[in-house]
């Protein structure tokens, strides 16, 4: 491809920069020169079509310097010469066939239009497979899309004669462009300023030969064409088409302007310009009836002014070109300079701070070495007088004291049996106790099992069962005996006691909620009771209740305590009753669990009822009407508007999901301690 003539089709669709980079890529090497080729579209003749309007179209230099300007900076970096070529035609397809044929393109590169380029904006057929068809025999033609060949047309001959182009290529800058024209001389267009300009032509008519040479204004310029010849040896003027007729046109300044042919003086269907923008060298010929501007990377040519004036060159605006790129790499290195600076001075404070931190770290490590040594001396300190004050706060007894009182745990003395173990009831320092022997499998380690106790010994409260003392070796509990038994034997009257009246078990309520209130308050956790009952609920001997097993739960292993909640669900009919049904499904535990437990509770003490369904024939004694019927007959004075409300509150303490139950101390405490006062006022 080094010798060959080589044009590439631009225009503003994107196809166009691919096929540029496909050619560089793949025919044009270093120092080769590709002709870049731009149709600019006319009106038709007594066609009523403008364009102009037309954002797409190219009308002024400047939108032609704009669009060459990328693929000339392209060809700069790849070091390879370029030079544009500016055709006017009202067909973009026929333009570049011409221009293939009367130039002697051996390779022509165009793209694959987009849906919005030229090709397709104003042809409707395959603009491609037509220039395919009408390229002339000695051009090879590729179609380039996305990067790749998507068609080709391989030459099958060899070109006539060689390219009118390279003649009009010198090697040096200072060599003088040339015009050709095949009409009558053509008028420059009024450039700004007055002007003389040398326009040299020769019509057909009176040429004896295609190539001669030409004076005017004492500048005399020698056609390239003189005395050569083509591949064949017969002169170019044998070999140029007959109409052709070749000229040329100098000035006698440099000039950055475009020199423009009107085309409708000459009668020519199309024109066809080549203009460096950037070098202002035009070289102009006509090729049949299309006229050529062609302007050389290397080309000047010039005109002479009354009043001189210079214009850039194309040397000067790469030139200006390089000092913006050298500018912006100064700038992108002191940026990179910059960066390196602060990424450095960035690591070394990393370092810094690793450094520190490893000396906190190392600081931290000797403290809690430090103070773990503290913290076993304070725990020794703490032990002996936590030994002294639980001495001081309960009784500590032997196994011998207990096993004396209880008469080695006689059948005799028993009162009792709970899930946690069996309950005696026997005098110890002359005082009625009742010792709660935990099951062996349920206590913990001894020094476990004394911070427990130490700790139900702070929780005080005047319904609640108090702790006087314990045994730590065997898991003994000594409580203060309550001697009217539990709230179940009064409700169920076992014994034959006397029936609990309306105040008593109204006040009775109210106590027991209080003492779970502070249960569910005491910090930093809650304590649930996890075994609410009637049977659990203790009574002295002025009927003042107190709540029993406070606090089991925590002396014993979590298993246990689990196992002994699941020995109530599987226990006697009726136990199960009591356990939350959100517990039972889930295994969670929480206050609320308490509450569903209270719920069942106190509708057994307006009741004297078993719990086993027992919300439910309450609820529909209300919705029939017939709630009187349902309350303890016993009691024969029962305040039933009183009894109505509690009930209510009761049903709503046994609601199955937690969050539908009331809150205990904003809604149940409330109401209970009004009916505690009614009760009270009563009773006075």
């Amino acid at each position: 491809m080094n010798n060959k003539t080589i044009a590439v089709a631009i225009d503003r669709d994107k196809g166009s920069q691919s096929a540029l980079k496909w050619a560089v890529d793949n025919l044009v090497g270093k120092g080769q020169i590709v002709y870049l080729v731009h149709v600019k579209l006319k009106q038709k003749p007594n066609k009523s079509t403008d364009f102009s309007n037309d954002s797409f179209l190219i009308n002024t230099d400047v939108q032609l310097k704009e669009l060459f300007l990328p693929f000339r900076c392209f060809c700069t970096r790849k070091e390879i010469k370029s030079q544009e070529v500016v055709l006017e035609d009202t067909d973009v397809v026929k333009g570049l066939v011409d221009f293939a044929t009367h130039s002697i393109i051996e390779v022509l590169v165009i793209g694959a239009p987009s849906k919005g380029g030229i090709l397709k904006r104003f042809k409707t057929r395959d603009a491609p497979s037509t220039i395919l068809k009408g390229a002339p025999d000695f051009c090879t033609v590729y179609v380039i899309s996305k990067g790749k060949i998507s068609a080709t047309k391989a030459a099958s001959r060899l070109p006539p004669f060689i390219s009118p182009l390279h003649t009009h290529i010198p090697p040096e800058p200072s060599t003088a462009p040339a015009k050709v024209s095949t009409d009558k001389i053509l008028p420059i267009k009024a450039m700004p300023g007055p002007r003389k300009s040398v326009d040299l032509s020769f019509p057909r008519q009176s040429m004896e030969s295609p190539f001669s040479t030409f004076s005017n204004d004492s500048n005399t310029i020698k056609s390239p064409f003189t005395n050569r010849k083509g591949p064949n040896g017969k002169p170019y003027g044998e070999l140029l088409p007959p109409d052709l007729d070749i000229s040329f046109v100098s000035a006698g300044r440099p000039s950055a302007d475009n020199v423009l042919f009107d085309s409708d003086i000459v009668g020519a269907n199309s024109r066809i310009s080549f203009s460096e923008l950037e070098n202002p060298g035009y070289d102009s010929y006509n090729l049949g009836r299309k006229s050529v501007d062609v302007i050389s990377a290397n080309d000047m040519s010039y005109s002479t002014f009354d009043s001189p004036r210079t214009s850039l060159s194309n040397n000067e605006d790469v030139e200006a070109e390089m000092r913006r790129l050298k500018q912006e790499l100064t700038k992108t290195m002191e940026m990179y300079s910059t960066a390196c600076k602060e990424a450095l001075t960035a690591k070394q404070k990393a370092m810094e701070l690793q450094k520190w931190k490893l000396e906190e770290q190392q600081k931290i490590e000797e403290a809690r070495v430090t103070e773990e040594s503290t913290t076993g001396v304070a725990e020794k300190e703490n032990a002996a007088e936590s030994t002294q004050r639980y001495d001081a706060r309960y009784r500590r007894y032997t196994i011998d004291e207990i096993e004396e009182a209880t008469e080695y745990f006689s059948a005799a003395r028993r009162i009792g049996e709970g899930g946690y173990g069996p309950v005696y009831k026997c005098h110890l320092d002359h005082t009625p106790v009742a010792v709660k022997v935990l099951r062996p499998d349920a206590a913990q380690g001894k020094s476990q099992f004394q911070q427990e106790v130490e700790v139900l010994c702070c929780i005080r409260h005047p319904h609640m069962v108090l702790l006087l003392g314990a045994c730590p070796e065997y898991g003994c509990l000594v409580y203060e005996y309550m001697s009217n038994g539990s709230l179940e034997d009064c409700l169920l009257r076992k014994n034959k006691t006397p029936p609990l009246s309306w105040q008593h078990r109204f006040r009775i309520a109210a106590e027991i909620c209080s003492g779970l209130l502070f249960l569910h308050q005491t910090k930093p956790e809650p304590i649930v009771h996890r075994d609410l009952k009637p049977a659990n609920i203790l009574l002295d001997r002025n009927f003042v209740s107190k709540i029993a097993d406070v606090g089991l739960a925590r002396l014993v292993p979590p298993s246990i305590a689990d196992s002994v909640t699941q020995y109530h669900m599987t226990s006697a009919a009726g136990t199960f009753c009591y356990i939350d049904p959100e517990y039972q499904q889930t295994g969670m535990l929480g206050v609320k669990s308490d509450v569903y437990s209270l719920g069942v509770m106190l509708l057994q003490i307006i009741t004297a009822r078993p719990p086993m369904g027992l919300s439910h024939h309450v609820e529909r004694a209300i919705e029939k009407g017939t709630f009187a019927e349902i309350l303890d007959p016993v009691v024969t004075d029962w305040p039933v508007e009183e009894a109505l409300g509690f009930a209510k509150l009761s049903l709503g303490c046994v609601e199955l999901r937690r969050k539908d139950r009331p809150d205990l101390g904003k809604v149940v405490m409330p109401h209970l301690q009004r009916l505690r006062l009614l009760a009270d006022d009563d009773t006075m």
